[in-house]
């Protein structure tokens, strides 16, 4: 008896990488052992925003959300004993993307590896960093110039590498409808072709055409995420052929990693992700026209802190099952011909060229930056108020809350936690390799670099010399800053409007009537300490602090407690929000504690939303926070009131 002929299995791989170079090389090669088939590196925020380790943003920030790079050092230990001329390796990078794929290449031939061969994507999108995900640097003019540096270098020197993965994951986790993550991506990816086109020779285009890759997101409703996957492959195969000339189907062919949804993940009942993991993995591997090319999947805790090493590996699990347990891979797609399917990707198809209309009109996505960020902070009102009223259920979290304690809660929380001393230790190698550096050469290195980057030239040659050299990360963005400026990107707030009406005539009145008593309007100031970009939860209480009467004061993300305090003393601010999401909570609000009492400011309450386990909750409040959110807070209006009675004279008097 014969068996159908299977196709390859995706690309396997977890999104990993915490605390030091040295761990995260033996997470890396433990997951390799146990059947991952690439790599998927996180870097930690300063690595990501463009500072060492021992800058004042990086406080409490240091191999929290991914592993610190800061030299080629800790590259060469990060992939030790792993040979990249073997591996397929996604690096998780986007405004220091040059210097980081430049530490790669020059560990690949420290190895001795044809740097030709190497395989793998650096994702290299600024532009969603400028609408949802906060790592961005400098303005989006030189930015884009950067990424088409990195297509343009590629293309001549490392072939095989997938240059810039346009991202939509971050959009949607940002709010974006099926429509507008299909077209926002496109018009980025638009966006940067058009840039790359005039730096090669017109035969050789299609080719570069070929090596765009994407990276997107699949959510819970997975029919309908499986219906926007065909979309995604029929409308950029129309724009490569209409838009661009390409000719050959394979330098069409839509190409893409995926994380399935990590914002629909739940502290309430967290044991219920595994399953919207599972399901939303589906919309990515059922459809073999849409089959996604390397699947990550996320940790049934997410929401709940950095999973352990064995939550990543049931993850991983659930794809191998998937890929060598079932006869998925067998047959051909399972949905050619189906009219339910047929209907629904044609309706999306038409709302994202209705969408890119729209953008073109603007002069494309760069041009349309303030647009798509208001877009997006409308849509995730929306979707935050149709959860709130019941209208989209969330099992566990709006509907059927009560259920047994999860025992996989009980030992270490169901999380790990990084140990604070890593960041003094990594402070400690990055003086050691700065003392151990040839300083002649380091000068000579920067300068080049900075004239590279003065004079329009791609800078990725500069790059890899300053890598060779012994430069740092810090020092390396700090030419970009010094060049091209800093930049700050919009928050969508301004014009953004809560769709949720229900309750807000009785906080309104609440509002005005201790505004009365404060004898001015009651003004809540938002901030973001330390280098967490994620900006979406900050933005939709700002929205609806707005919409309840408050006077707001929200300045976006990357900011130090003492700008924050300042602002507190400036604004006179009643109550002070903050929003941390990248685990470095303690050591930032015990900063901004401090300050705040040494300001005079110890009678304003703070209160504190992020990713928070109950422990840490426990040492917020002794150190005097009034109150702390999590996920598991998602009635935003219980926020506002508590607010309200925060800043209410006589409730406080009362107390």
């Amino acid at each position: 008896m014969t068996h159908p002929q299977k196709d390859r299995p995706w690309l396997i791989r977890t999104y990993a990488g915490h605390s030091t170079a040295k761990a995260s090389n033996e997470l890396y090669r433990s997951n390799l052992a146990k059947g991952q088939t690439g790599l998927s590196v996180a870097f930690d925020l300063p690595t990501q925003t463009g500072y060492d380790s021992d800058h004042i943003l990086s406080r409490g920030e240091v191999g929290k959300v991914g592993v610190p790079v800061g030299h080629l050092g800790d590259m060469r230990a990060l992939f030790d004993q792993i040979p990249l001329d073997q591996m397929n390796t996604s690096m998780t990078i986007n405004a220091t993307a040059p210097w980081l794929l430049s530490l790669y290449i020059a560990v690949a031939e420290e190895q001795g590896a044809d740097i030709s061969k190497l395989q793998g994507t650096v994702q290299n999108d600024l532009i969603k960093e400028y609408l949802s995900r906060g790592t961005y640097i400098c303005p989006p003019a030189p930015s884009l110039k950067m990424i088409a540096d990195v297509a343009e270098y590629c293309y001549t020197h490392v072939p095989k590498w997938n240059p810039m993965n346009v991202c939509s994951y971050h959009l949607q986790e940002a709010g974006a409808t099926p429509e507008q993550e299909l077209a926002f991506a496109l018009a980025t990816a638009t966006a940067v072709l058009d840039a790359l086109k005039p730096r090669v020779p017109e035969e050789d285009f299609p080719a570069l055409v070929g090596r765009i890759s994407f990276f997107v997101n699949a959510g819970i409703r997975f029919v309908t995420e499986m219906c926007k996957m065909r979309a995604f492959v029929d409308l950029w195969d129309e724009i490569c052929r209409d838009r661009y000339g390409v000719e050959d189907p394979k330098y069409r062919r839509f190409r893409y990693g995926v994380q399935v949804n990590s914002l629909g993940l739940t502290e309430q009942q967290p044991e219920n992700n595994v399953y919207r993991i599972l399901i939303e993995m589906l919309a990515v591997t059922l459809s073999k026209k849409a089959r996604a090319r390397a699947v990550q999947l996320p940790a049934w805790n997410e929401a709940l802190g950095l999973p352990r090493p064995w939550d990543q590996q049931w993850s991983m699990r659930m794809q191998q099952i998937m890929a060598y347990e079932t006869d998925l891979l067998e047959f051909d797609d399972l949905f050619d011909g189906n009219p339910a399917v047929d209907a629904k990707v044609e309706a999306l198809k038409e709302g994202a060229r209705q969408e890119l209309a729209n953008l073109d009109s603007m002069g494309g996505a760069i041009e349309a930056i303030d647009y798509m960020k208001a877009r997006l902070v409308d849509s995730n009102a929306d979707r935050l108020g149709r959860i709130e009223a019941g209208e989209t259920v969330v099992v566990g979290v709006n509907k059927w809350q009560q259920g047994e304690p999860s025992p996989l809660m009980t030992g270490d929380g169901g999380i790990m936690v990084v140990d604070p001393a890593v960041e003094a230790e990594q402070i400690s190698r990055l003086d050691a390799w700065r003392a151990a550096r040839d300083p002649e050469a380091v000068k000579q290195a920067l300068g080049d670099l900075r004239a590279a980057a003065k004079e329009g030239r791609n800078v990725m040659p500069a790059s890899i010399a300053a890598a060779k050299a012994g430069v740092t990360t810090g020092e390396w963005a700090a030419q970009m800053r010094a060049v091209h400026g800093e930049y700050r990107g919009p928050t969508g707030v301004s014009g953004a409007r809560s769709n949720r009406t229900e309750g807000l005539d009785d906080l309104r009145d609440a509002v005005d009537v201790v505004s009365d008593k404060l004898g001015r309007r009651l003004k809540f100031l938002v901030g973001k300490p330390g280098l967490d970009g994620h900006s979406n939860g900050a933005e939709q209480i700002a929205v609806r602090a707005r919409d309840c009467g408050m006077e707001i004061a929200y300045e976006g993300i990357r900011l130090t407690p003492a700008e924050i305090v300042n602002a507190a003393l400036e604004d006179e601010a009643h109550v002070v929000g903050l929003s941390i999401l990248s685990g470095s909570h303690i050591p930032l609000v015990e900063d901004l504690m401090t300050q705040m009492r040494e300001a005079g400011l110890a009678h304003v309450p703070v209160i504190v939303g992020g990713i928070i386990p109950d422990d840490d909750a426990e040492r917020l409040r002794a150190m005097g926070v009034a109150r702390v959110y999590t996920p598991k807070d998602f009635e935003l209006n219980t926020i506002m009131m508590d607010i309200v009675t925060l800043a209410d004279p006589q409730a406080v008097a009362a107390q």
